[in-house]
């Protein structure tokens, strides 16, 4: 008890009396970690994610009124190159009009049974592929293609309106007629008949009254580059509709007649093979090849299936053309039909009929065949000339000058000539009276000049070309 204190505490190793050994390999993952605790922070702070301010893409603007006195131009749908986002953002900051939106006058459609079926099939196929089986947005649209069928800067059919431009790629009012939706896909039975119904009574005096006059929309997520230049008057669904601005808006200007003959379109065959022909014969005449009162239409526009093949001929002509004319296609076109199907040929001759059972199948034609002939053109470039006539008996022209002549349809009789009689002395020709100038010492015209003929439409064509082999000018009709 007594003993030394120190004597109990237990005694302890010393440092050196041993040692830990940490492997190598946890030495260089502290290593390691200790460098990322201090490298990440750093790496954070030098670089935070900046704020991004978005800009809208700069919309181009036209604000041009057109004057009365010029047809306002119809333009092909081509979109401003801006994000839907930004396209929603445009749209919502032009404001809506604020002058008054009279409804359309009602839509009576007239003509023949199998024109008006067209009619409601072609309007049938615009509302569906373009508003979708939605009956607002169905009877909106119809109601615009109405308005476009009454103005003058328009076709004056329905599906002259729906397809006008459809044989380009980009120039086609509706997107739907060009870029190939109607072959993608097709409409249910029920989807079909309840579009076919909306254009049916748009077709016979129903009004959508809150479009008024529009004869433009487009979705709210595009923005057209005409779009600026018109009245926006109201909104259904995501699609946005205009007007003109000025005179051409107002409902005076919607003063157009109604055609009464609807072409034939052969994208339509598929949704109604009874109204509509699939064949690419001559009656797939586009709507956009047809010219309105008169007015000359551009040969271009003629589709390359409507050109026909030249006729047999005996020693290989061919530059003669005779046809029966396609049901429906508006007399304007005929003559622009005949320069596309001449081509480059110097010398054509082109014969269309109205009436199939009339066509002549071979040259030379009879005077019955002469007479009911529609339509002629005579092209001969050696020596200077080309003439287009229309039968005015058949078809109504707006100058005197463009028809031709009245034909007797009766075989011509041949003249009866009396016999010689034996032994009779032949009747010497009676001597030249003096001071009489007869046809024959009338100076001819010069060589070279195109015979003249007020009855014929002349067109202007490049100087006469020299040939070896002259064909004599055939006389006019």
């Amino acid at each position: 008890m007594g003993g030394d204190p120190m004597a109990t505490v237990p005694s302890f190793p010393t440092a050196g009396a041993f040692s830990v050994r940490v492997p190598p390999v946890l030495m260089a993952l502290l290593g390691l970690l200790m460098l990322a605790a201090v490298a990440l922070p750093l790496w954070l702070v030098t670089h935070t994610p900046r704020a991004v301010v978005h800009k809208p893409a700069p919309v181009k603007v036209s604000h041009r009124v057109v004057p009365k006195t010029e047809l306002p131009e119809v333009e092909p749908v081509e979109l401003q190159v801006v994000t839907p986002d930004d396209a929603r953002t445009w749209n919502a900051s032009i404001p809506f009009s604020t002058l008054p939106n009279p409804a359309a006058r009602p839509f009576n459609i007239y003509g023949a049974e199998d024109s008006r079926a067209r009619a409601v099939d072609c309007l049938a196929a615009a509302v569906y592929y373009e508003a979708g089986d939605d009956a607002v947005g169905e009877r909106a649209v119809a109601q615009v293609i109405i308005n476009r069928a009454r103005h003058p800067a328009f076709p004056k059919t329905i599906c002259g309106v729906v397809f006008q431009g459809s044989e380009r790629s980009t120039g086609c009012q509706f997107t739907f007629t060009c870029d190939g939706a109607m072959l993608r896909y097709t409409p249910t039975a029920t989807a079909w008949e309840r579009a076919r119904y909306i254009a049916r009574a748009a077709l016979t005096g129903s009004v959508y009254k809150p479009v008024g006059h529009a004869t433009h929309y487009h979705t709210d997520w595009v923005v057209p580059y005409w779009s600026a230049s018109l009245e926006k008057i109201t909104e259904v669904s995501t699609h946005l509709f205009f007007r003109w601005t000025g005179w051409w808006g107002t409902p005076p200007a919607f003063n157009r007649t109604y055609a009464g003959i609807e072409p034939n379109i052969a994208l339509m065959a598929r949704l109604s093979p009874g109204a509509f022909q699939s064949d690419p014969s001559l009656e797939t005449l586009l709507p956009g090849a047809v010219g309105t009162d008169g007015a000359f239409v551009d040969p271009a526009s003629i589709p390359q299936s409507a050109v026909p093949a030249p006729m047999a001929a005996e020693g290989g002509d061919s530059n003669n053309f005779m046809l029966t004319l396609p049901k429906g296609i508006n007399p304007d076109a005929f003559a622009a039909l005949a320069i596309r199907t001449c081509g480059e040929r110097p010398y054509c001759k082109f014969m269309a009929w109205a009436d199939a059972k009339q066509t002549p199948a071979r040259l030379p034609l009879s005077s019955a065949q002469v007479s009911t002939m529609s339509f002629s053109y005579l092209r001969d470039e050696t020596q200077g000339f080309a003439k287009a006539l229309w039968n005015c008996g058949q078809f109504r022209r707006p100058s005197p000058v463009q028809c031709m002549r009245a034909q007797i349809p009766a075989e011509a009789a041949p003249a009866t000539v009396a016999p010689p009689i034996p032994g009779a002395t032949p009747i010497a020709a009676p001597a030249p009276l003096a001071g009489i100038r007869r046809k024959a010492e009338v100076a001819a015209p010069p060589a070279g000049t195109p015979a003249q003929d007020k009855a014929m439409v002349s067109l202007t064509l490049p100087a006469p070309k020299p040939s070896p082999t002259p064909r004599p000018t055939p006389e006019p009709r």
